[in-house]
């Protein structure tokens, strides 16, 4: 399943190689909100130089998956970025679903308005 996200670059770290074979880097994003986040990902391989192109304080769009893994008894998740794009200025976050990318809960003005009073009473559900 693949998810997207947009926000500001906070902080990009360098390259690691965890083996002689395995890279990885991480880097930060802020999304906006009530209360700000500061969101991690990772990039492995060669996606790791996804995020040269990019300066903290620019806006981008994240693609992502997630992975989960289990080691010694103890339970790992990796946001594992694949796509970094430019965001758009002043947007907020683009995540699934799309009623939480405001990070509010939908209140009733956020309801389709019914169609006409027949419709409405076929639709109207029993409890």
């Amino acid at each position: 399943m693949s998810f997207e996200i947009v926000g500001k670059l906070h902080k990009k770290f360098d390259t690691e190689n965890k083996t002689a074979s395995f890279q990885a880097r991480e880097f930060v994003i802020e999304v906006d909100g009530t209360y700000p986040q500061f969101v991690k990902f990772q990039l492995v391989q060669d996606r790791c130089s996804l995020v040269d192109n990019y300066n903290e304080g620019d806006s981008l769009r994240v693609h992502f998956d997630l992975r989960g893994r289990e080691w010694q008894g103890k339970y790992f998740t990796n946001l594992n970025a694949w796509r970094i794009e430019a965001g758009a200025e002043g947007a907020g976050a683009a995540a699934a679903p799309k009623a939480a990318a405001t990070g509010d809960f939908p209140t009733l003005d956020d309801a389709p308005a019914a169609t006409g009073t027949a419709a409405s009473a076929e639709d109207d559900l029993p409890f």
